[in-house]
């Protein structure tokens, strides 16, 4: 069974088929988020702090950080919010650029084993990241599209996976290490959105024995709920194999369906993580404190 192993300068985290799921924090990301954006653009990372800090405190097992922020410095910005990261959580980090020179400011600065995040399957773009990846012993994800765009046919999406799969290999990467992203359309815009990543969720992780992930909050995009839909389709993918997610663990829902399905299939041994998560503590007074009581009659008698 294929196992992806990340690393930062103290803690490994392990995707895999047997493994725990694993949710990588997507919040560190400038865009759409004009506020943070002016922040960091203006050298202030006290927000990327209180969100790295807070994302790994709901259960973030690691977290992306990405710096696109037009007109400017995105290597600068981008290799200075990682050594920040770094220096206040152990989780491994996904480098999210698609600025080559900004990837490699920060695989330079990073300490450990990290993801890079992403390539797609372009050969321009195939040739200037699979070498820094290979270069920096890193892992990568593979975004299912190339120069055509995004097929709604998700056969033609794992052409394109299958791909850069074996271009990788040219290159020295294992497919271990290389971790595919299906693309998730909106639902409420491509009815059959879901399926066609169940569909090739499956076929990936059968034929190609490729880790998976994806952007899991675009397909509630436009729709009320949202963590409910997020939630739905999170048990569902896991049930397809699907093996991590860039997602929020800041939404008590969502991170309820992911430790629920890790428990369904097994991932979960004796069900641990589950009730250091959700058991109630005993009651002041109540039956721990009449235990204790008892014993403290029987030392006195």
């Amino acid at each position: 069974m294929t196992t992806t192993v990340l690393s930062s300068a103290t803690r490994e985290v392990k995707i895999g088929f047997n493994e725990p799921f694993v949710i990588i924090g997507e919040r560190i990301n400038p865009t759409g988020r004009k506020i943070l954006a002016e922040e960091m653009k203006a050298g202030d990372f006290s927000r990327v702090e209180s969100d790295a800090i807070a994302q790994v405190a709901a259960g973030a097992h690691m977290l992306d950080v990405n710096a696109g922020i037009p007109l400017a410095d995105e290597p600068a910005i981008l290799a200075q919010a990682i050594e920040l990261v770094q220096s206040i959580t152990d989780v491994p980090i996904c480098i999210d650029s698609s600025i080559i020179e900004a990837l490699e400011a920060g695989l330079v600065v990073y300490q450990g084993k990290p993801l890079v995040n992403s390539v797609t399957g372009e050969d321009e773009v195939m040739e200037r990241v699979l070498p820094l990846v290979a270069k920096y012993g890193a892992a990568v994800v593979a975004i299912s599209n190339d120069e055509t765009g995004i097929s709604e046919d998700p056969d033609q999406r794992f052409d394109v996976a299958k791909k850069i799969v074996e271009r990788a290999a040219d290159y020295g990467i294992h497919y271990s290490d290389v971790i595919v992203d299906p693309l998730v359309m909106p639902i409420g815009a491509v009815n059959s959105a879901g399926k066609q990543v169940m569909h090739l969720v499956r076929r990936l992780r059968e034929e190609l024995k490729v880790n998976t992930t994806c952007g899991a909050s675009n397909v509630s995009f436009g729709l009320p709920n949202r963590n409910g839909i997020n939630s739905a389709f999170l048990n569902m993918a896991i049930a397809s194999g699907m093996t991590s997610a860039i997602t929020s663990p800041l939404h008590p829902e969502v991170m309820q369906a992911v430790r629920g399905a890790d428990v369904i299939m097994g991932h979960d041994p004796d069900c641990a993580n589950w009730i250091q998560a959700y058991r109630e503590p005993l009651p002041a007074g109540g039956e721990g404190g009449a235990r204790e009581g008892r014993r403290r009659r029987r030392r006195k008698a």
